[in-house]
């Protein structure tokens, strides 16, 4: 089995080769398109205001030290440029890179200790192993915290114990990844009461801050009951078999491992609630990792050099996420650089058809499902595509609330797949997950969610919800 697992690796595509591959693909696009920008209130797009501007194609660009606007005339981005966008999007994105190596050091301490193993050993031992019974009880607690408050990167923590417990069942990473990435975007998809969307999108619209929750409730339960199947069924392809019975121990906690894992507990509980309560961002919630792992290492009997080697052992297995996240940021950073990426969001959203209302509200959620690929970040996507959306709405007759749906399952789906996404890679760092691997995983999800949020669309234009 774990042969096979290495040969399947083996002949992955690097993930790296993908985003450089994409990052080459976005620098190609500054020659090939015209450059424009739209008039800016603070963050928010002013609707109708785009320009196309001057452009300098001529190739002689791709040596020059010039980049973006100058003297009122823009330029593609040089090679130069193009290998720079690599550091300033690790830059960019340092608070999510750290963020991440701090987990997995933590992580480290915790496995090196043994808690991990004895703690998921009683866990499976109460349910007798069944993971019919663990995995949607699971999923729906993960999925609640993300459609009613929002988290997502706090679910990091999780996925290493998810992955754990998915090969004491004798079943892949994959698997571990899927119960929290499956449950964390079926939450994002409706966004109950979910703030990080709502709080920017529904105000752009003149609606109130999480007005129209009860539908969005009932399109919540549906996503996550697909979202459940689907990871049932993959367990069940897998391999696992509900007949075969497997032995775990019964023997209780010792009193280090108890320790070590209400520490943990707690530890997840005090980043939900200061989260939420304070507004805390990555550089908190770092130093908050630090400061559990140091607990964490007091009570692990490792010793000082022991945790500390632990804790750089844990770092290593992760370390590619801050490459990737780099990189995935840097194709942002192209396209802002070679004044495209308004063109791109001007072109996405001209799609969309004004002459009926079903039309344009499938025409919303696709240019939201590909302008996600550019923008992953909600709160960025929403200030840019929701005051462009929420005219054409008007114009449309599609409905404030139905609008702001078309943004919020755009946003979810792609987000599901797109190697641009910072909290993706983060995720598939965390398990070890390369991302074609996800993405032959996920892709019949993705697409019977694309088909459910199409007919979820509908039928709200159908109400006028």
């Amino acid at each position: 089995m774990k042969d096979e697992t290495a040969k399947t690796l083996s002949k992955q595509t690097n993930p790296i080769v993908v985003l450089l591959s994409i990052l080459v693909l976005a620098a190609a696009l500054t020659y090939l398109l015209d450059s424009g920008s739209y008039q800016r209130d603070g963050r928010l797009v002013v609707p109708d205001s785009y320009e196309v501007l001057e452009k300098d194609r001529s190739l002689s660009n791709l040596f020059s030290s010039h980049t973006g606007t100058e003297d009122g005339v823009a330029r593609p981005v040089s090679l130069s440029g193009t290998l720079m966008s690599i550091p300033i999007g690790l830059e960019r994105m340092a608070g999510l890179i750290f963020m991440v190596l701090l987990i997995g050091g933590m992580f480290g301490i915790m496995t090196r200790s043994g808690s991990i193993d004895a703690g998921l050993e009683r866990l499976l031992g109460s349910v007798g192993g069944n993971v019919y019974i663990l995995v949607p009880a699971l999923m729906i607690v993960f999925a609640a915290g993300s459609t009613f408050l929002g988290l997502a990167s706090e679910y990091l923590l999780i996925i290493p114990l998810m992955v754990a417990m998915a090969n004491r069942l004798g079943m892949s990473n994959i698997i571990g990844l899927a119960i929290v990435t499956v449950a964390v975007k079926a939450g994002y998809l409706s966004s109950v009461t979910n703030p990080l969307p709502l709080t920017i999108a529904q105000p752009l619209v003149g609606l109130q801050i999480f007005s129209g929750a009860g539908l969005r409730f009932v399109f919540f339960l549906i996503f996550l009951a697909f979202g459940i199947a689907f990871t049932l069924f993959m367990i069940r392809r897998e391999g696992f078999d509900r007949k075969v019975k497997i032995e775990f121990s019964s023997e209780k906690l010792s009193l280090r491992h108890t320790a070590m894992l209400i520490t943990l507990l707690i530890g997840i509980a005090g980043i939900v609630y200061f989260s939420n309560q304070w507004g805390w961002g990555h550089h908190e919630l770092s130093a908050f990792y630090i400061g559990l792992s140091i607990v964490l290492a007091a009570q692990s009997g490792l010793g000082a050099s022991g945790s500390a080697e632990a804790f750089v052992g844990g770092m290593k297995k992760i370390l590619m996420a801050s490459m990737l996240i780099g990189v995935a940021s840097a194709v942002a950073v192209t396209l802002e650089n070679g004044q495209v990426l308004d063109s791109l969001v001007h072109s996405l959203t001209s799609i969309i058809g004004i002459d009926n209302k079903y039309i344009a509200a499938s025409g919303m959620f696709v240019s939201q499902l590909l302008l996600d690929f550019l923008i992953p970040s909600t709160s960025g996507q929403a200030a840019v595509s929701m005051p462009i959306l929420g005219p054409i709405g008007q114009l449309t007759g599609v409905q404030p609330q139905t609008t702001v749906l078309t943004f919020l399952f755009g946003n979810g789906i792609t987000n599901m797949l797109t190697p641009t996404s910072g909290t993706l890679l983060a995720y598939l760092a965390a398990a070890q997950v390369g991302w074609v691997q996800w993405a032959k995983f996920i892709v019949w999800l993705w697409a019977i969610y694309i088909v459910l949020a199409l007919l979820m669309l509908a039928y709200a234009v159908t109400i006028g919800y």
